[in-house]
């Protein structure tokens, strides 16, 4: 059970990496100049190579996940509502992660009209939706 929790806590955080930049592109994506292809064409390759491998990133984090739930038990039985609240957060981040691939598609279609401030904002919501799943796995609150 170690190595699989060991490994699942190795993609999270690999996942996670992926879902902290991926809106900092964004956030250059909208101040480039509407004159600057080639930055654009740049910041959209990058864009969407850390998009694919985020998403190949998620998948194992997800399923080791899963093992651990249902395999080993982890957070079932009485008394564990905190699994229930971080499956809750795991939900929120693959929306999240649904919602950069979205945001991505927009910005290559050129239909972008977010702002960059904007972006930053958006780009704070990944902390702290790891914040949280930390918190409930390691304090287990209630």
């Amino acid at each position: 059970m170690l190595w699989v929790k060991s490994f699942h806590i190795i993609f999270v955080a690999s996942w996670f990496a992926g879902l902290f930049y991926l809106p900092r592109i964004f956030v250059n994506l909208a101040m480039v100049p509407a004159d600057s292809q080639a930055e654009r064409a740049r910041l959209l390759l990058m864009a969407r190579k850390l998009q694919r491998f985020s998403t190949l990133l998620a998948i194992p984090a997800v399923l080791l996940g899963l093992w651990l739930w249902w395999g080993y038990g982890i957070g079932r039985g009485t008394g564990q509502a905190w699994m229930h609240a971080k499956l809750l957060v795991v939900a929120l981040a693959l929306g999240y992660h649904h919602g950069c691939s979205a945001l991505l598609k927009q910005f290559e279609a050129g239909q972008m009209h977010r702002s960059h401030v904007w972006f930053r904002w958006f780009n704070e919501l990944p902390v702290l939706l790891l914040t949280a799943a930390v918190i409930l796995v390691v304090v287990k609150p209630f």
